[in-house]
């Protein structure tokens, strides 16, 4: 009988223990590992100075059916700026605003699905990006939930976003011309955390250029940060029952570039993130000035963080941007 090697066994155990309770409620495969680990750039504005825009748009969502490799299936939901009045909710297939509009990847947690999200990622598609979440086959909702998977998926958020840039010039597609591929950031929560921090260390893709980490941990990934200087934020509950606030300190310590973290006192492992409440306003708000600065290039955007950060006396914020 083949023996896995320990490390694996490992990671495995570590990952089962850590993301255990994560949900809506090695090197992945297909990237190598580089012999030494990779070095990462001296800090460097990647985005040239710009400004966001100033009204909020109506919001259009529509589906993408993904298979990366045909056996992992990636059914993706696409929010985007769409025309229309502002303030309701997301309607299906509606046509995209003017513009062309930064894309930010989000991926969820161990058991969870892109729309237990809607609340947060509406908010940043009205703010003005095309947000692209993918359901991931293991660790999402219906899956088997094999904590090992997440480890694969930094590869399938790269893939995800290589056909969601495609739509860009595909003749026909509602979002030809409204996508622009030079501005990019990767997000997400607790086992989606993992995956984001792993696009940035040992399945660095220097296509992206901002990252936001919520409840996340390195665990499986490592805190090798690696590539061009890529500003991170990351969020996290002082009374995180499932992926310590000590553990996310620990990698957010780590990060070598400009970054921050969002510290709730009161806050758990993110179930702000799945309701409107005065915590998830506070997350909202902080995350798309974080995202208007790193990729609009809106320098009023970073001065405005501290105080929405704040506000309320909700968190608390650790400013090294």
């Amino acid at each position: 009988m083949r023996r896995r090697p320990a490390a694996l066994v490992t990671a495995a155990a570590l990952l089962s223990t850590g993301l255990a309770g994560c949900s809506g409620g090695t090197a992945p495969a297909g990237r190598p590992a580089p012999d030494a680990p990779p070095v990462a750039t001296t800090p460097a504005p990647r985005v040239p100075a710009g400004h966001a825009p100033t009204e909020s748009f109506a919001v259009g969502v529509r589906q993408l059916k993904l298979n990366r490799d045909g056996d992992r299936p990636l059914p993706v939901t696409l929010w985007y700026p769409a025309r229309g009045e502002a303030g309701g909710t997301a309607e299906r297939s509606a046509p995209a605003a003017a513009g062309r509009f930064p894309v930010v990847l989000f991926s969820h947690g161990l058991g969870g699905r892109p729309e237990d999200y809607q609340v947060l990622l509406t908010r940043w598609a009205a703010a003005g990006f095309v947000v692209a979440a993918p359901k991931f086959p293991h660790t999402g909702a219906g899956g088997d939930g094999n904590p090992l998977d997440v480890l694969n998926q930094p590869a399938d958020v790269s893939y995800v976003l290589t056909q969601v840039l495609a739509l860009d010039g595909r003749a026909g597609d509602p979002l030809r011309g409204r996508l622009d591929p030079e501005r990019v950031a990767a997000t997400g929560h607790s086992a989606g955390g993992v995956t984001t921090i792993g696009l940035f260390t040992a399945g660095r893709d220097e296509r992206l250029d901002a990252g936001i980490v919520f409840a996340g941990t390195a665990l499986g990934v490592g805190t090798a940060f690696a590539g061009a200087a890529a500003p991170q934020l990351f969020v996290h509950g002082e009374a995180d029952e499932v992926v310590g606030y000590a553990a996310g300190k620990a990698v957010y310590d780590a990060v070598p570039w400009p970054k921050a973290m969002l510290s709730l006192p009161k806050g758990d492992h993110g179930r702000a993130l799945l309701s409107d409440g005065k915590a998830l306003r506070v997350v909202a708000d902080t995350t798309v000035e974080f995202l208007r600065w790193t990729l609009y290039g809106d320098a009023a955007a970073k001065k405005r963080l501290p105080a929405d950060a704040t506000r309320g006396g909700l968190a608390t914020l650790d400013d090294h941007l």
